[in-house]
């Protein structure tokens, strides 16, 4: 059967356990499958186990060692599907949707969604590379101070239209390579914001941003800095901070029409999911499709992990 371009195509296609393993081994080891445990090449597969055996260290292996399926009782036929969904899903696909779909349980299909963020999760360069423009905004995550109850208000001592109890985070986009990078930061202070834009921006790129004062003084860190007061005017020639607006409304629409509500301490995992579709979308010069994205993702499964007690928060992932 040729390789699926669709949803239903993916789930006849990855209906065989045999060929989930071989897809997942080709995309992990392009050059050759290679020990799971010490790296040596060349193991011998044992197909009634459906596993490999090392030459050197003597030690079994599975496809799913040193990846983000490591150590999950779930097929490979039901991991894939749900990649599948999460990468190509504009607004997102929620656990309750892939629990039905898949026949699982509610928390087993949010903990395997956990996992498959992190594999979406990449290195990311910084952005502005060319010299080209730099959209940056800031924004708050979190309920309304207006559909509180009043305790809970009173409790927070925030005002109706307050942002003490939201998540901040600052997003940034590279309008040449349309390529957005975005993160959870604990304030919008000047010194939390300008150490996101060194760590993010290379220098001498030109930033665009509106009229906040955390970005006040960025000349003096060689960036080419120009603003947009949003209380006079959006648009001034090519100064502006539309994209990534536009960013911010695909992540906001996900966030509160498909998952509801998000913890702070989940949400960089949100942001790195909303991150990939976005920068991996179809573009007159990119023309991905569904598959492009969801092969991407399969290649980026490997040296992740994540456990459960590291997704509740029960362990630290430097303990881990």
């Amino acid at each position: 059967m040729k390789a699926p371009k669709t949803l239903l195509e993916a789930i006849q296609y990855f209906s065989d356990e045999q060929v989930c393993i071989d897809a997942v081994a080709m995309m992990r080891w392009p050059q050759g499958v290679r020990c799971g445990l010490c790296d040596a090449d060349k193991p011998y597969y044992l197909k009634t186990q459906k596993r490999w055996k090392c030459r050197s260290c003597r030690k079994q292996f599975s496809v799913k060692v040193n990846s983000i399926f490591e150590d999950s009782p779930i097929s490979l036929k039901k991991w894939l599907p749900a990649l599948w969904l999460i990468v190509n899903c504009k607004n997102g696909v929620s656990s309750y949707e892939i629990a039905r779909d898949l026949g699982i349980t509610q928390k087993t299909a949010w903990f395997m969604l956990q996992r498959l963020r992190l594999a979406m999760k990449a290195g990311l360069s910084k952005v502005g590379g060319t010299g080209g423009p730099v959209e940056m905004d800031e924004t708050f995550i979190g309920g309304k101070p207006l559909n509180m109850h009043r305790d809970r208000r009173l409790k927070l001592k925030v005002g109706m239209n307050g942002y003490a109890e939201k998540t901040a985070v600052v997003g940034m986009l590279d309008r040449e390579s349309r390529q957005v990078r975005a993160k959870v930061v604990p304030n919008v202070k000047r010194e939390t914001l300008q150490a996101a834009i060194l760590d993010g921006i290379e220098h001498k790129a030109t930033v665009y941003t509106d009229g906040w004062r955390g970005y006040d003084n960025m000349d003096a860190a060689r960036y080419i800095h120009e603003t947009v007061n949003h209380a006079t005017e959006y648009v001034r020639g090519n100064v502006h901070t539309q994209g990534i607006e536009n960013f911010w409304s695909l992540l906001k629409r996900g966030l509160k029409g498909t998952y509801v509500a998000v913890e702070p301490f989940h949400l960089d995992r949100y942001l790195d999911e909303q991150c990939f579709r976005f920068n991996h979308r179809a573009t007159p010069d990119n023309p991905l499709n569904d598959a492009d994205r969801f092969y991407i993702a399969l290649a980026q499964v490997a040296n992740k992990r994540l456990t459960y007690a590291e997704l509740t928060g029960k362990v630290s992932t430097t303990q881990a």
